[in-house]
């Protein structure tokens, strides 16, 4: 397993944090270790998960990302 941080535009209260959380906790294979104003720490499995999948559960909750 690896570790991916991604940095989150849009972000500016709890209930983002919430959204962004539901949003990354869909996707097969990955363990969210914290979700923060801004950021997101992903525990992913390395066969498993691509960071394209992470971008875009975070963009379908409608907030825009990249990887750290």
């Amino acid at each position: 397993m690896s570790s991916i941080t991604l940095r989150i535009d849009g972000m500016h209260c709890g209930s983002c944090v919430r959204r962004v959380t539901q949003a990354l906790q869909t996707v097969e294979g990955a363990e969210v270790q914290e979700v923060r104003l801004g950021a997101a720490r992903v525990q992913v499995e390395d066969t498993v998960v691509s960071e394209q999948a992470l971008l875009a559960s975070v963009a379908k909750a409608g907030y825009s990302a990249h990887v750290e």
